[in-house]
């Protein structure tokens, strides 16, 4: 069998030479097992069980083969700690520019979004925190943008940046809430809803907050399985649903005022659920404003509850 494009969707694992020498003296090798995503005329692209992707070029590759799909062994959504799903969410909403500074992530995405442009904060920066501050503040300067950090609420990152002199974000002294939910396989796609893989000229209106549609479709196209669901011609109800690995991720649920109070928003998130599921989900996270006591209402029947709260904090002044 040839490693070509009809083998997206598939389970393999590459053995591949990653240019190092082995402990005998020859090529080392490495095995990356996952399913795939992509495949073209110089690499292969495999999405690996947490979510990220792997690029393997066709040149280094020794062999290959397909392998069985892993017996599922459920994790519940709640049992899993808020900086993995940090780590997680940021895959579901990927920077267009994305630099690892030990394991925090700094991330730029022409101001689209205050998650794909500011520092997610998690694990250790790997190096004195008062350097990695300097060099948060330098990234960001060097791209014209305020610094900004997403941290959890409570956790000792944040009482270290608070420490630091940094503070919540104005406007943003709420902060957002993370709910998550473990899926079932019975939900039902509504008949009505398309789901496509771009965000057309008529979604992102109806999404809004959108100041340069190309910034805005390179951060919510990125990931490999995405969809985003619309409803009525023309558009009434919207909604925006990513799978990375186990984990999916629902956003984006806006109906137009004249439609509201008819469950197209229930609709979009059934709709979204059922993507989900058939795209091999378990496992759901949501993030929305505490104060938005609507969306929050509109996912409980769902199972969604809190896990975590998240700020944005920047420097002082």
């Amino acid at each position: 069998m040839t490693l070509d494009a009809a083998l997206i969707g598939r389970r393999i694992v590459v053995r591949h030479e990653t240019g190092g020498v082995g402990l005998t003296g020859g090529p080392e090798m490495n095995d990356v097992i996952g399913h795939v995503t992509a495949v073209d005329g110089t690499s292969v692209t495999l999405e690996l069980r947490d979510g990220r992707a792997a690029d393997v070029a066709l040149s280094t590759i020794v062999t290959w083969k397909t392998v069985p799909e892993r017996p599922l062994r459920r994790r519940r959504a709640a049992s899993v700690d808020a900086e993995e799903l940090t780590r997680i969410t940021s895959r579901g909403w990927p920077a267009i520019e994305s630099v690892p500074l030990g394991d925090w992530e700094l991330r730029a995405s022409g101001n689209f979004t205050g998650r794909a442009n500011s520092v997610a904060v998690t694990g250790s920066p790997r190096v004195p925190f008062d350097e990695a501050l300097d060099r948060v503040q330098e990234f960001y300067a060097a791209r014209s943008m305020p610094a900004q950090a997403q941290v959890v609420v409570g956790s000792s990152h944040e009482r270290t940046f608070v420490d630091a002199g940094w503070i919540r974000k104005a406007g943003y002294f709420g902060g957002a809430v993370v709910q998550v939910a473990d899926l079932e396989p019975a939900y039902e796609a509504d008949p009505e809803a398309r789901v496509t893989g771009r965000a057309d000229d008529e979604w992102l209106a109806h999404y809004g907050r959108v100041d340069d549609p190309a910034h805005a479709r390179a951060v919510m196209e990125g990931p490999a399985q995405v969809g985003f669901v619309s409803i009525g011609s023309p558009v009434v109800a919207i909604g925006r649903v990513v799978v990375t690995g186990q984990w999916a991720g629902l956003a984006a649920v806006e109906v137009v005022p004249a439609a509201r109070r008819r469950g197209l928003a229930r609709r979009v998130v059934e709709t979204s659920l059922a993507w989900a599921v058939e795209h091999g989900a378990d496992k759901a996270y949501l993030q929305t404003m505490r104060s938005n006591t609507a969306a929050i209402a509109l996912y409980a029947p769902y199972g969604f509850v809190d896990h975590h709260d998240y700020v944005y904090l920047e420097p002082a002044g």
